[in-house]
């Protein structure tokens, strides 16, 4: 295939009481010549809003808690210009620098989806909860058995064509979200890639998910069980899909 223009760059990045890293965050994607920084405001109560403006990022506020809300008031925020949507957080753990290696498949016209990997990359000690970890690997044990797909981590660091995103008909509100992208993404055969970006101690806000080891089990037991449901939806919108396909 032919490489595509670089196209206009779009960062969606969910925050939650960030105050001490987003600014630096927006300005560290910026620099990376993003065209368009949206930060999604999950009703902070410290100054995150305030300051992401003040580094050049457009605010859209969604009260309702849930990671997956928070991502598609963003993508529902994307400017019509968008070609390309960048997702990340805002607590500064997901090394900015690194942008350009995760946007070159997609401009070069290789991929539709690429992951950047925390467990690949270099991480800084601490970077990373065991839980992480676990998920991670038992998400690609997962992915493989059900659909030939490899992808090492659950990262939130991640880009996709705007197109193809659309055509994925996101649906879940909470931490499954990003789960469900890459089940989707491997499920619709999508070019993807990987790439390693390894993972920096967050710079502010507090972990949203303890380290300790029930935690781990806890985030396996859930990971499992989110699996095997989306993946009953997404053969029971298969089967639709050619039910309809067939009719005259």
């Amino acid at each position: 295939m032919e490489p595509v223009s670089a196209g206009f760059v779009a960062a969606v990045i969910p925050c939650l009481d960030e105050e001490d890293a987003i600014g630096p965050v927006v300005a560290a994607v910026r620099a990376q010549g993003v065209d368009e920084v949206i930060v999604v405001d999950g009703g902070s109560r410290d100054r995150t809003a305030e300051r992401a403006a003040s580094a050049g990022a457009r605010v859209v506020t969604e009260p309702r808690r849930g990671y997956g809300r928070a991502i598609q008031a963003g993508i529902s925020g994307l400017p019509p210009a968008a070609e390309i949507v960048l997702f990340l957080d805002g607590d500064g753990s997901d090394p900015a620098e690194r942008i350009p290696d995760i946007l070159a498949p997609i401009r070069a016209g290789r991929a539709d989806f690429v992951l950047g990997s925390r467990i690949r990359g270099e991480r800084e000690k601490g970077s990373l909860s065991p839980q992480q970890v676990i998920a991670g690997h038992l998400a690609d044990v997962l992915l493989r058995l059900f659909y030939g797909a490899h992808f090492t981590d659950m990262s939130p660091f991640r880009a996709i064509r705007r197109e193809a995103l659309e055509r994925l008909g996101m649906r879940e509100e909470t931490y499954g979200w990003n789960l469900e992208m890459l089940m989707r993404v491997a499920a619709a055969r999508l070019r993807a890639e990987e790439v390693p970006v390894g993972q920096r101690r967050r710079a502010g806000g507090v972990s949203k998910v303890s380290g300790n080891l029930r935690a781990s089990f806890a985030a396996a037991w859930s990971i499992g069980t989110t699996f095997l449901r989306l993946a009953a939806e997404l053969r029971r919108d298969a089967r639709t899909r050619r039910i309809q396909d067939a009719r005259p």
